[in-house]
């Protein structure tokens, strides 16, 4: 989770829990727990500013590091906080600044500029020490699964390498070279069986398999670079549907993956689709791509994830599966959105805002403090 430095983004950061049934913002204030599917404001504490703040699904249990403008507040401490007495549980203390943080049941993940530590949530014994090329904005991805429990590192500072880590294992799975420039964004599916990756550039997203570490899918954002704020899986056991990108273009990106699994076959019965890679055909063809533009003002930072996706049930006839996406933003500049994208047969796509407030306005209910 990355600091907003501009001062017109009053949110410093901001993340969902490993289920998306809640989301946490760091303001210059505190912190504040929302409700996803309400919008209803859990939680706040005004205590400092803070870079990090981090769920454990929907516990009382948060990962928080402050922005170092009180010194009981050092970007170099982690605190396990708990919401329901408001009390510290237990302090990590570290030489440099603590760049990102991730858990789930079983594990607690630190990441430095130059190392990340594993740690043993519930004992918080040192596991493992990563010893990682430079990575000065603490770029990471973790999949919560417990069956497929991946960390991902950037494993170059030259190029879009990826260092895949089994975390339950404590041993390197893989290192996956995914793009030529330095890598922008990663991210896992939900079950930790792909993961997908941007570059500094942000103009291709291309999709791996973890297990065996090949390339799956390419998707082309667009021509010209791109800051990619966020990329998101829809929940699946399986291959997602969607994978959702947000970039500094204020544009929202679904990249359609049955669909182009779908159209990978047809394309292999033509001369043409036949010599093509099907990476290269996926990066060409852009019906399984759908766009919207202006979702949020251009530069503002956005974090977004898909909540849900409900696919039609009768699809005998119809060359596309029809489907309903709902999909949650988090704006730096301090507003919650839910767009719903509906795709119909012909595969033509419209998107609907069912949800917009001000997440600094918001007023916590009395008693309210769990998911």
């Amino acid at each position: 989770m990355a600091a907003s430095t501009s001062a017109s983004n009053p949110i410093v950061c901001a993340s969902f829990n490993q289920d998306n049934s809640c989301f946490v913002i760091g303001t210059k204030d505190g912190f504040r727990i929302f409700a996803s599917n309400t919008g209803r404001l859990l939680y706040e504490r005004v205590i400092g500013a803070f870079v990090i703040v981090e769920m454990l699904y929907s516990s009382s249990l948060l990962a928080i590091v402050g922005a170092g403008e009180q010194a009981s507040l050092s970007p170099r401490r982690l605190c396990l906080f708990n919401t329901e007495t408001g009390t510290a549980l237990r302090e990590l203390n570290f030489l440099t600044s603590i760049l990102a943080v991730c858990v789930n049941r079983k594990r607690l993940i630190v990441v430095l500029q130059g190392k990340t530590f594993i740690y043993d949530i519930n004992s918080l014994v040192i596991l493992d020490t990563i010893d990682t090329v430079p990575n000065l904005k603490g770029l990471c991805a973790f999949s919560p699964s417990l069956d497929g429990c991946f960390l991902a590192l950037p494993a170059s500072t030259t190029k879009g390498s990826v260092l895949v880590y089994n975390v339950m294992d404590l041993h390197s799975h893989c290192e996956i070279d995914a793009h030529r420039s330095p890598l922008g964004a990663i991210v896992f599916s939900s079950n930790g069986m792909y993961i997908a990756t941007a570059s500094e550039h942000g103009t291709i997203i291309r999709v791996h398999s973890v297990s065996d570490a090949s390339k799956s899918y390419s998707f082309r954002r667009g021509t010209y670079p791109s800051i990619i704020y966020s990329l998101s899986f829809g929940p699946s056991t399986g291959l997602p549907d969607i994978l959702l990108a947000t970039s500094s273009s204020g544009s929202v990106h679904a990249f359609f993956l049955r669909l182009a699994i779908d159209q990978r076959s047809r394309r292999s019965c033509t001369f043409i689709g036949s010599i093509i890679p099907n990476s290269v055909g996926d990066a060409l063809d852009g019906a399984h791509h759908h766009v919207l533009h202006n979702a949020v003002a251009p530069g503002v930072k956005s974090y977004a994830v898909i909540r849900k996706v409900d696919r039609a049930s009768d699809v005998s006839t119809s060359e596309c599966t029809p489907c309903k996406a709902t999909i949650s933003i988090i704006t730096h500049n301090g507003y919650f959105l839910e767009y719903v994208l509906n795709i119909n047969h012909q595969n033509e796509s419209s998107w609907t805002l069912d949800r917009e407030f001000n997440l600094l306005t918001a007023i916590a209910e009395s008693g309210s403090n769990s998911c």
